[in-house]
Parts: structure tokens; C-alpha cells; sequence
């Protein structure tokens, strides 16, 4: 079995963003040398998260809207409270959602359904430099 690490290197403007990355993990699967097995997509920090969803307006919008009825930002939190920097919603919306997924791929193509897109949503409230770390495992 091979195991390999890739870095990928983006900025967000925060605020909920939403970025599609499947491009970027699928090309880093497809230069991995790794014919079949799984990417473990990671994003470090606890103020943002991964997940796949359908990258399209209407479901982007959705789920900004979910994420604002399911853990208001313009509530009070204590960590707000400890910190004064405003992100105590982003904390709770990060962990909620997770750090990582990990997909299958065969053939060096990721198994997502046809709609399926891979993201990274950053729940802080600033904008952020982020590093995605992919671990590719397999034959």
C-alpha cells in the first residue's frame, strides 16, 4: 500500500463561504501515483469544515440560510465573551459540520455521485488563508 501527503493551498473571504474544491483534489488523486484506494480530505483549524454537497446557487444559498437558522451568528456566546473576536458561531458551525471526509476512487476517479462536488465552508469571520491536506492511501 502507498500512503502520500498534498497540500493545497487556498484563500476564503469567511462569512460562510463556500468553495468548490473537487478540481484540485482531483487532479492531486490523479498525479498521486495511486491507482485505486482512498483521499482523506482534511482542512486544519476549527473554524471551518468540509463536506460534499450539489455546487449550484440555489442549494449554496440554502445552506448559508440553514447554518444562520440552526446556529445564529448574531446571538451571544461565551467564547465571544472570553475571546472578543466575534467567531463563537463559526466554532459551533465547524464542528458540527467536521474537519474531513474520505473518498473512495478507482482507476484514479473519485466514486462522487454525478451532482456531488466536494467543498470547503469557512464559518469565520474574516478572511483566512487555508491549507487542505489530502492523504491518499491505496494500490
Amino acid at each position: 500500500m502507498t500512503v502520500t501527503c498534498k497540500r493545497i493551498q487556498i484563500g476564503t473571504h469567511g462569512q460562510g463561504e463556500i468553495i468548490n474544491v473537487t478540481a484540485e483534489i482531483t487532479r492531486e488523486v490523479g498525479n498521486s501515483g495511486v491507482n485505486s484506494g482512498t483521499v482523506t480530505v482534511f482542512i486544519p483549524g476549527s473554524t471551518a469544515g468540509v463536506t460534499t454537497i450539489e455546487y449550484e446557487p440555489g442549494l449554496l444559498v440554502d445552506m448559508k440560510a440553514m447554518w444562520e437558522r440552526i446556529i445564529p451568528s448574531n446571538i451571544n456566546y461565551d467564547h465571544d465573551k472570553a475571546w472578543g473576536d466575534g467567531n463563537g458561531h463559526s466554532h459551533i458551525r465547524a464542528s458540527l459540520l467536521g474537519p474531513s471526509i474520505t473518498i473512495p476512487f478507482i482507476n484514479k476517479r473519485l466514486t462522487l455521485g454525478t451532482w456531488q462536488q466536494i467543498v470547503i465552508i469557512d464559518f469565520d469571520v474574516r478572511p483566512r488563508s487555508r491549507e487542505i491536506i489530502l492523504q491518499i492511501m491505496g494500490e
